[in-house]
């Protein structure tokens, strides 16, 4: 059994987060409160820049444990990360020890940050893996949705990788739903169905999220 993320390593995490977020960018945080205050939740967020997942991890208002690519865990980044209740996944594999420690998360009642689509791209959720539906229906852990907008494609950056400092950056939190139809199935199609739900859910979230921000 593996060692569960540490739950204070996440909460210095956040506080990290929140210094260099609002240091460099000028975060715009909206619908925070739909976030449910204790119990077991995943946060969904669509994915189209490298400080999406910083800029979530510093905002939100509860200390997240993040499913991280483990190409991400390098040199002294990994223990850092590590120390920080990040979780490394190897997305090549079906990685049981990043399953188990994802789901012992939930068990313990935290909060669990996902990329749906599985790889940085346009961020608009338009293809999902099923590893959301996965932990949601196995949890039984309602999904927020959340739109990071203003990340990326804009011009003037002085780092090519990064937004424009002191660049808005707007941060939408959705309403929590459950993506399981309430018969706890796990079976593939309970899971395909699943994803479908949860697509559904994010890309009007999304559009709200635009529609609200202008963006």
């Amino acid at each position: 059994m593996s060692e569960a993320p540490s739950a204070r390593g996440a909460e210095v995490g956040r506080r990290i987060g929140v210094g260099l977020m609002y240091g460099l960018w000028r975060p715009r945080v909206l619908g925070a409160w739909k976030v449910p205050p204790s119990g077991p939740v995943i946060l969904a967020i669509n994915h189209s820049h490298n400080i999406d997942g910083p800029m979530v991890m510093g905002v939100a208002p509860r200390p997240t444990h993040f499913l991280i690519k483990k190409e991400a865990f390098v040199g002294p980044l990994d223990p850092f990360l590590t120390g920080i209740g990040q979780l490394k996944v190897d997305r090549d594999t079906t990685d049981r020890t990043a399953i188990t420690r994802a789901l012992g998360v939930l068990e313990n009642g935290g909060v669990l940050g996902i990329f749906p689509e599985g790889t940085r791209g346009e961020g608009d959720f338009a293809s999902l893996r099923a590893g959301l539906a996965y932990f949601a229906v196995r949890s039984g852990a309602p999904v927020v949705p959340v739109a990071v907008l203003g990340s990326s494609g804009r011009p003037g950056r002085l780092i090519k990788a990064l937004p424009p400092l002191r660049s808005r950056v707007d941060v939408v939190f959705g309403g929590p739903f459950q993506a399981g139809d309430g018969s706890g199935r796990r079976t593939r199609t309970a899971l395909d169905e699943a994803t479908g739900r949860i697509q559904k859910q994010l890309t009007l979230h999304l559009e709200n999220a635009r529609r609200l921000t202008g963006r």
